[in-house]
């Protein structure tokens, strides 16, 4: 569910107590781990977390008016969501995150671009906070170009197998 907040603070006044409380404990996970240069705002109906215009202005290659996403926080229908992009830009750091999230113990529920959670305590905040704190903006700004150029190079090479 989008919201239509204009921003965090009324995203989080409009939310259940319960789901503010959580939502609130990430994001001051998220806020104290978040490496120098980004940004904290709403993007796409979420609490965002990304790098801005003054810094890479490109913005992010599906919306150029939009500054570049490095996370956001959401309370969806069902559960809340963290998603963390870092770990999609970065080899294999999805699935050692999803791997060091079994050892917790905690119910491992990430779809393809978010760690899903139904309650606070069903969400690793550590190590959410790690992965947040593991990405300075330069270090994602390489790894996203990196991955936009092999995104490019693999859909130019299925046009021309066409």
């Amino acid at each position: 569910m989008q919201s239509k907040a204009a921003t965090v603070k009324d995203y989080l006044a409009e939310l259940p107590a319960e789901r503010r409380e959580a939502i609130e404990a990430v994001r001051a996970v998220v806020l104290k781990n978040l490496p120098k240069g980004y940004a904290e705002g709403m993007q796409y109906g979420m609490i965002g977390y990304f790098v801005p215009h003054s810094i890479y202005p490109s913005g992010y290659h599906c919306d150029p008016k939009q500054p570049l996403p490095f996370a956001s926080l959401a309370s969806q229908k069902n559960h809340m969501a963290v998603y963390l992009f870092c770990l999609y830009t970065e080899g294999d750091a999805a699935e050692r995150f999803k791997a060091d999230w079994k050892k917790t113990g905690k119910r491992v529920d990430m779809g393809k671009s978010c760690a899903r959670f139904r309650k606070l305590e069903d969400a690793p905040l550590e190590m959410i906070g790690k992965a947040v704190k593991r990405c300075p903006i330069q270090k994602f700004i390489e790894q996203y170009e990196a991955a936009t150029q092999r995104l490019k190079k693999k859909t130019g090479a299925r046009k021309k197998k066409k």
